[in-house]
């Protein structure tokens, strides 16, 4: 019997991929947004002491995405069942989606935070949702695009 990482290696290269990239987005809105700019938390309608602990329970979450992510890939190149074409689009589709459920759901409909505060938002929102669908466009495109017989890299 084959392999749990030989069974699906396109499923599993995309899954690994859409964990990281859900990890790499949260820890580059976590570093830059929440830690270098101080522009806002993950959670804004409380206290200060209430929003640096929603950043630190986000920073897990996102780190916990990423570390799964690789210890998957891992196993996938081990196994040499690692298609790198689905990866890339599984870590795009992780990135974009993850992105804009962030601008779409938590911005807006149940306004845990905005990008920024005191400014015009539009200009912010209309930069962080459309990167968001250009990632899922070209994620999804890889995706698809690599639908059928693939050649794993080890």
């Amino acid at each position: 019997m084959p392999s749990p990482a030989r069974r699906q290696p396109a499923a599993r290269s995309t899954l690994s991929g859409v964990l990281a990239g859900v990890g790499l987005v949260a820890f580059v809105d976590e570093t830059v947004f929440h830690q270098l700019l101080h522009w806002h938390h993950f959670y804004d309608r409380s206290t200060p002491d209430a929003g640096l602990v929603s950043d630190g329970l986000f920073h897990a979450v996102g780190f916990v995405a990423v570390v799964t992510g690789l210890f998957l890939l891992a196993d996938l190149r081990r196994h040499q069942a690692l298609v790198v074409r689905r990866w890339v689009g599984g870590l795009l589709l992780g990135a974009g989606g993850f992105q804009l459920y962030d601008g779409l759901v938590q911005h807006k409909v149940f306004g845990l935070h905005q990008i920024r505060y005191e400014v015009d938002l539009l200009p912010y929102d209309l930069t962080w949702n459309v990167l968001a669908v250009a990632m899922l466009v070209v994620g999804a495109v890889l995706t698809v695009r690599s639908r059928g017989p693939q050649p794993a890299v080890a």
